[in-house]
């Protein structure tokens, strides 16, 4: 078997037991980081790696870590956090004082526990629930439990820091109201059904992993997703060109608002 056929059976195979579907990755890019994966634990092909796979659950937490790269922080980007606050959040508030959120690709919890934080300054935390998803379960485990090393703090303020963390030794807890503020769930962009009417949806620092194709369906499918005059926010080198052609006028940079229709 070539190298080719047998990563392209291994994407077939993954498809097949967890629906995840690689093909919408980048190949270059992806081929690379699971090779390197599949060769730290020892397996010579991909093959054999699938069936290893197949019978360790381990083995699939881990992958699912190497594909999505869970590097995250709060208020990651300042400025854009800045933008939000001062220019997207007083246009949401306008169509409603409880806001419908949705952080895709959460990671472990940074950025829906930030926009959480950056809301209670405008809403009481009754008034907000933020629906955060992952396709991995063992980030979401991490973003549930809500405890952070001090790294992930380094673009907090002090105000927002002594209000919404405790500190325990080298670690940072949140604060119990702002968890309750976040519900956590699985999510796969690429296979999953969307809820809909939502007032922001922030998508960042995951669609640079996706093939052209792939961004193309998932613009739609948020496009879907949001209410009239809705907000789609995106990572700092996932500018969208040509929003227009997806349903989307610039509002600002790395935000899109739904055009009205």
């Amino acid at each position: 078997m070539t190298m080719c056929n047998d990563y392209e059976g291994f994407i077939r195979q993954i498809k097949k037991q967890t629906g995840i579907d690689l093909s919408h990755y980048k190949e270059a890019q992806m081929k690379r980081r699971l090779t390197s994966l599949r060769q730290k634990r020892g397996f010579d092909n991909f093959h054999t790696y699938f069936q290893a796979l197949s019978c360790d659950n381990e083995l699939v937490s881990e992958l699912l870590d190497r594909m999505t790269i869970n590097v995250s922080e709060f208020y990651r980007n300042m400025k854009r956090w800045d933008v939000l606050e001062t220019s997207i959040l007083p246009e949401i508030l306008k169509q409603s004082k409880r806001p419908k959120i949705w952080s895709a690709a959460c990671s472990t919890g940074e950025e829906p526990y930030t926009l959480a934080m950056i809301l209670n300054q405008h809403l009481p935390l009754k008034n907000i629930q933020i629906t955060a998803t992952d396709i991995d379960e063992k980030a979401l485990e991490k973003a549930r439990q809500g405890v952070y090393h001090e790294r992930a703090l380094k673009g907090v303020p002090n105000s927002i820091r002594q209000r919404y963390f405790t500190k325990d030794n080298n670690v940072y807890h949140v604060s119990e109201a702002i968890k309750n503020a976040v519900q956590f769930k699985r999510h796969n962009l690429l296979s999953d059904r969307f809820d809909s009417d939502f007032h922001l949806i922030v998508c960042r620092n995951v669609l640079i992993y996706f093939t052209e194709s792939a961004k193309n369906e998932l613009y739609t499918k948020f496009y879907r997703a949001l209410k009239s005059e809705g907000f789609l926010f995106v990572g700092s080198t996932e500018q969208i060109f040509a929003p227009q052609t997806h349903g989307f006028d610039v509002f600002d940079t790395f935000f899109y608002r739904k055009t009205v229709t």
